[in-house]
């Protein structure tokens, strides 16, 4: 297979997007324009042997790598930069359909009760999923913020405008490029390399789940379709029904399974294993009147920049990504963006007018007089309508008073020191005591739980009313209440 689609870079063409991504040890980047009626691919390249220096297969691509590079575009071609999901960690929740601030506190409370690190050494994003019986499914991706971090440092002077997870513009290329749109939007998209396989979750066509197989396609490529499984053959298999598992479904039939392929015959070996072992299994293989193509391309081209292909239609058609990288890094192009208030400079120079202006302000009034101030107030402001605004500040003051702060409770909670406890549900009724329940490691986890939100400003009595070990393990599931401020106690007011 050429390491090349095209044998030259062709320049840049107005509204088309670069990316580039890691995959089977080599960097590999398309150029991807979009045309009437489809996509154009203007090039492919392949970093040659073990070189996967990041910075001179850029330039070698025709990028600006370095300070002195050009914006996040490169002139007119936009840029991405797919990140490997096996350094990534899935998880799914679910949460009542609430507002979208609200949600973000509930991802936080539960991601730091599974998540094995402490909260500073992880960064998370997540997404929102359909609604059924008021309550919300939640993809949450995280990733340790050492490596995110160290990734960013290495692709920087590329000014990517976004960072993505790669599995993400697979979903992405299965959709526009392998037929996915005409197949249902709830499947498995199975994309095998040389030696890994990456098992993604499709649900209404975006991310949803992930995992990696450490099996590829050399590893089953002995195999002939219909042919007596292997021991790797098997494994493969095994090891598909428990991603499905791990997805929710734990039927093998329940979902469609869309193995992507270039229509070698190793992957249709697969592909039979799969549906000889009761999975839905079928073949999906690139569809050539989606793509135009500037130069020659066959299928198994195609199938081999299958990711960065992806990554770049996301990027050309601005689709929303779980942007694990948000805090991380921010594009050169965004930072340009800033209103000229936020320059240094020009804050300094307001700073110094504004407090000028204290200044002759603050010594106008001292200077007035009281029995001027009151003239003005009284020609300005009638009694009656003064009264007024008294009476409604006082009325604002005292319906914020009495209602309470969800947020700061799920925060207060949230920081109760919870390692070793995941908490699944949470009550409140003004009135009446809050209500917590989950499942604790063990009955000493629970009890420094309940002693770190003694601790909490506006929690008191806090009470375990049962812990009771779960017969199906080794947990202990138990339910806490306390009293938030004065609004769980009846007949009072904060």
């Amino acid at each position: 297979m050429r390491s090349d689609v095209a044998n030259t870079v062709k320049p840049a063409l107005s509204g088309s997007a670069v990316a580039i991504a890691q995959e089977d040890g080599k960097l590999k980047a398309v150029e991807l324009r979009r045309r009437e009626g489809g996509f154009e691919v203007l090039w492919a390249k392949s970093s040659e042997g073990d070189d996967r220096n990041l910075g001179v297969f850029a330039v070698e691509c025709g990028l600006s790598v370095g300070p002195i590079g050009r914006t996040e575009k490169d002139g007119d071609r936009m840029v991405v930069v797919g990140f490997g999901s096996a350094g990534v960690a899935f998880y799914r929740i679910s949460a009542p359909a609430v507002k979208e601030k609200e949600i973000e506190a509930l991802v936080k409370l539960q991601a730091e009760t599974r998540l094995p690190l402490p909260s500073e050494q992880v960064e998370i994003a997540w997404r929102a999923g359909r609604i059924h019986d008021n309550e919300m499914t939640v993809t949450i991706a995280a990733g340790r913020r050492e490596r995110l971090q160290e990734f960013v440092e290495n692709v920087r002077g590329l000014k990517p405008g976004k960072i993505l997870l790669d599995c993400e513009g697979i979903v992405k290329a299965w959709r526009t490029f392998f037929g996915g749109n005409a197949s249902p939007t709830d499947a498995v998209i199975v994309s095998m390399g040389v030696r890994s396989t990456q098992v993604c979750l499709a649900e209404d066509g975006q991310l949803s789940n992930a995992a990696v197989l450490d099996t590829g396609v050399d590893d089953l490529s002995g195999e002939e379709p219909g042919a007596e499984q292997t021991e790797t053959t098997e494994g493969f298999v095994q090891d598909m029904r428990s991603v499905l598992e791990l997805f929710g479904y734990a039927e093998p039939d329940e979902l469609p399974v869309f193995v992507l392929s270039s229509g070698s015959e190793a992957i249709n070996g697969v592909v039979s294993s799969l549906v000889s072992a009761g999975l839905d299994a079928r073949v999906a293989e690139p569809l050539s009147k989606e793509l135009g193509v500037a130069g020659e391309i066959g299928a198994e081209e195609l199938y081999e920049y299958r990711v960065p292909i992806g990554l770049a239609l996301m990027r050309l058609e601005s689709e929303a990504e779980l942007n694990i990288f948000g805090r991380l890094y921010r594009p050169s192009g965004e930072e340009k963006k800033r209103h000229w208030l936020y320059s240094p400079k020009v804050a300094c120079a307001v700073a110094a007018v504004m407090l000028v202006m204290l200044v002759i302000v603050s010594y106008a009034v001292d200077a007035a007089s009281p029995g001027a101030i009151e003239k003005r107030l009284n020609t300005s402001v009638s009694d009656a309508d003064m009264s007024l605004l008294v009476q409604r500040q006082k009325l604002i003051r005292t319906v914020a008073t009495e209602r309470p702060d969800l947020l700061e409770l799920l925060d207060l909670v949230n920081s109760g020191g919870s390692k070793g406890v995941l908490l699944d549900g949470l009550q409140f009724k003004k009135g009446q005591p809050v209500s917590i329940t989950g499942q604790a490691d063990n009955p000493d986890m629970l009890y420094k739980f309940q002693e770190s939100l003694l601790t909490k400003n506006g929690i008191k009595q806090v009470e375990i009313q049962n812990a009771t070990k779960d017969p199906k393990g080794d947990k202990f599931k138990f339910t806490i209440t306390f009293h938030y401020k004065n609004f769980t106690k009846k007949g009072t007011a904060k």
